[in-house]
């Protein structure tokens, strides 16, 4: 029967811990603690970049709905008070 997937998955700690077994000397375990904190700096940057648009575009297109849908529907009574007030000042007053 094989392993669990969850079982078959190293963690961050062993790798870790196998990488300072083979170390020589303290320069290559700041080495290795320089590089593998590049490397996670790296990649949350790239996803928080990533994270960042996504939320932005969804936003946007949330926007653009309500503001076309609230245009929709106020313009057309805008448009006709405007008109209303425009034509009643052009009306000859009655006698």
């Amino acid at each position: 029967m094989p392993e669990p997937i969850h079982t078959q998955i190293p963690v961050l700690t062993e790798i870790i811990a196998e990488r300072i077994g083979a170390l020589r000397s303290p320069s290559e375990l700041e080495t290795l603690i320089a590089e593998l904190q590049t490397r996670l700096a790296a990649a949350t940057f790239e996803l928080t970049e990533q994270l960042l648009r996504s939320t932005l575009a969804e936003m946007e297109a949330a926007l653009y709905s309500r503001v076309s849908a609230e245009l929709r529907r106020e313009l057309p009574e805008l448009i006709d008070r405007v008109l209303r007030e425009q034509l009643s000042k052009h009306e000859p007053d009655e006698p």
